[in-house]
């Protein structure tokens, strides 16, 4: 907190001079974090890191700016205030909060950054008396609506539509490959592999209650082996596959996901009314398998069908079979 500071300032008390502090350091935010999805963009993405260079060296070019406007109306010494100091102020977003979602949120966060940015200079300049600081701030304003503009422009220059295509097909390839993949995998397991001792114990024991204890037991003991397997299995490096942790966890939870979705059914007393429930679920476990292959994988969809299927019908009636004898 600045110093006497006991809570949140509002942006209608602050100063001109803490308005210029303000921006000051709302720029260098900005900068760091268009550096920072650079450098996490350039090695699968390196046209549009290449845009968040140049939109990083624009945010320098504003501060320089308005540390020399500082500097001849206050002197060389800045207050300490940031976008957290002041109520109301618009947040950004970590770093790490946004790498996870792909490269078309970042561009889209990008976007969201220039908007707040420029409606902050416009409120800033209307709060301020002095001429060369109005002008300044209104300049700002007008250059971070015109930011979007200039972002075409860097994207015109490092990011024809061939780079654009390629990096598209890079990000769908991260996806499938970190995500996809492995969740597809999970779920597979998850929905084939517990039919088998869900729908035994089921017609042995005809006690829903047990056969729900057996399916969750099947279910999450999977999904935690199916989750450090994969983890374990590859470290990304040289596959190109992503963050083993990424992965162990859609690998997991969708291990846990595909045999809970059968063994929820036997939450329910009657036990026919469980069996045709989870039968029905089943059906529609394996047909969404099916799609997901045909739609992220390119496996043609009869063929997809007919090898979850069948396989699947195959278990379940291994599953009956023993639980009935």
């Amino acid at each position: 907190m600045i110093p006497g500071m006991t809570s949140r300032r509002r942006f209608r008390d602050l100063s001109e001079q803490e308005i210029l502090a303000l921006a000051i350091s709302s720029e260098e935010d900005d900068a760091r974090i268009y550096r920072s999805y650079a450098e996490m963009l350039r090695t699968d993405f390196p046209d549009t890191a290449a845009i968040f260079d140049g939109m990083a060296t624009e945010e320098d070019g504003h501060r320089k700016r308005l540390i020399e406007l500082h500097r001849s109306r206050f002197g060389e010494v800045i207050p300490l205030i940031r976008r957290e100091h002041v109520a109301g102020f618009y947040a950004r977003r970590p770093v790490w909060l946004i790498e996870n979602l792909g490269i078309e949120r970042i561009r889209d966060e990008a976007e969201a950054m220039e908007r707040d940015a420029g409606a902050f200079y416009l409120k800033a300049a209307q709060r301020t008396t002095d001429a060369a600081t109005r002008k300044l701030l209104g300049d700002l304003a007008a250059a971070e609506a015109g930011h979007q503009t200039r972002a075409g422009e860097l994207e015109a220059e490092h990011l024809d539509s061939d780079a654009r295509d390629s990096e598209d097909r890079t990000a769908k390839r991260q996806f499938v490959l970190t995500w996809v993949q492995p969740g597809l995998a999970g779920l597979m397991d998850g929905s084939v592999s517990t039919l088998a001792p869900i729908f035994a114990t089921a017609f042995a024991t005809q006690d829903t209650w047990t056969t729900f204890l057996v399916g969750l037991a099947a279910s999450v003991g999977a999904g935690i082996s199916m989750g450090f397997t994969e983890a374990a299995s590859d470290d990304g490096e040289l596959s190109g596959r992503g963050s083993p942790m990424k992965r162990g966890f859609a690998s997991g939870i969708m291990t846990t996901v595909g045999g809970l979705g059968h063994a929820l059914p036997y939450l329910i007393p009657d036990f026919w009314t469980a069996t045709i429930i989870a039968f029905v679920v089943v059906f529609i476990e394996l047909w969404a398998i099916a799609w997901i292959q045909n739609k992220y994988m390119e496996t043609p969809f009869f063929r997809a069908a007919f090898q979850v299927v069948l396989g699947g019908a195959l278990v379940f009636a291994a599953g009956v079979l023993i639980g009935s004898g």
